[in-house]
């Protein structure tokens, strides 16, 4: 006698029916939700990298002015009026203090007046800096070359200076104070190598997050990952591209700092509230922290208050530390090392945290 069975009605609970039989599908429902779910993930995606990009524009740059206080006072009222809020400005004296208030980072860029007025800037701050400065000394010659020429007019019409009388051509020069290593002459790997560091913190704490067992293990980990990682990475950028300058060992604790703040914080997440906590560390890092960090322009671009906001996430701080390490090594960089030390301990705290957690649970348990 031939017994026929029934059908096998497709699984609800999401768990593969026996084999042969029909592959269940996913409800319509949530089909839909994952879609809609997928593509407002892109959307934000999209609007945290350009959103700092197209709404950047010039505010508060940090700018000097050299000459006597009649010429300052000019100027100031020139750029005051040609820009208003573009230019935070501070007035020093000779040429020289210029130059070191640009070498410590406190200015961008200055403009000195008088006889011979010429314009200071630091392409190591970045390609946007030195076409702004360049611009800016455009519009200081024109200026003064209509100036001169009036004055000219001026002298011939009250008969002081032969008809046919000229101003002489006036030039402002453009002096590079801080210039970019010829390795790197454009400033774009110094842009560019932020990215990857962002993402080789991220990758080494989602990696060792869930393939490493065991608290300590994590701990040694995050820090073996940080170590190497930091003398290779180095390596590559300083002794192969020629990105960074300066002390290659002194970038290597700067870079492995950076990755190890970056794991460190995830594999804590982790350890504190499950693997919800690999989301937000990577959150935290790839979608407020990297659009922010200033790497490819000056913080004063983005909007107020955002740059430096930025500028306490780890992206920002690390691209910070390391400019300031191959180009401005007079500026004040604590405050980057502070930022990415602190965002190490965090994570450390928190996978120790985690890890007496776990114990009491399962203490309790038994």
């Amino acid at each position: 006698m031939t017994t026929t069975s029934a059908p096998v009605e497709p699984s609800r609970t999401g768990v593969a029916p026996a084999s042969g039989a029909p592959t269940p599908h996913t409800p319509w429902s949530r089909t839909v939700l994952l879609a809609l779910g997928a593509a407002a993930a892109v959307l934000v995606i999209l609007i945290a990298f350009l959103w700092p990009t197209i709404t950047s524009s010039v505010k508060d740059l940090p700018v000097a002015i050299a000459g006597d206080s009649a010429s300052v006072s000019a100027v100031r009222t020139q750029l005051d009026k040609a820009a208003p809020g573009a230019f935070d400005i501070t007035t020093v004296a000779s040429k020289a203090d210029a130059e070191h208030l640009i070498r410590t980072r406190d200015v961008y860029g200055a403009i000195v007046v008088g006889q011979k007025p010429e314009v200071l800037t630091a392409s190591a701050n970045g390609a946007a800096v030195s076409q702004l400065f360049t611009q800016l000394a455009g519009r200081i010659q024109a200026q003064a070359q209509q100036q001169a020429d009036a004055a000219v007019q001026q002298a011939v019409a009250a008969g002081h200076a032969p008809a046919g009388a000229r101003a002489p051509t006036i030039t402002v020069p453009v002096t590079d104070v801080v210039p970019l290593a010829s390795s790197d002459p454009r400033g774009l790997g110094l842009a560019a190598a932020s990215f990857p560091l962002v993402l080789g913190g991220m990758l080494g704490g989602i990696l060792i997050s869930i393939l490493v067992a065991g608290s300590w293990r994590r701990l040694a980990a995050v820090l073996v990952y940080a170590v190497v990682g930091g003398l290779a990475v180095t390596g590559v950028l300083q002794g192969w591209f020629g990105i960074l300058q300066g002390d290659y060992w002194l970038n290597s604790v700067a870079v492995g700092l950076s990755m190890l703040a970056t794991a460190a914080f995830i594999v804590g997440m982790n350890a504190l509230i499950g693997r919800v906590g690999i989301a937000v560390g990577a959150v935290l890092t790839v979608l407020v922290g990297n659009p922010l960090s200033a790497a490819a322009q000056p913080l004063q671009f983005i909007v107020g208050p955002w740059g430096a906001v930025g500028q306490w996430f780890v992206p920002g701080a690390s691209v910070t530390l390391l400019r300031d390490l191959s180009y401005f090594p007079d500026a004040d960089s604590a405050f980057a090392w502070l930022v990415l030390l602190g965002w190490a301990v965090v994570g450390i705290v928190a996978m120790i945290a985690g890890h007496y957690r776990n114990q009491e649970v399962s203490e309790a348990a038994v």
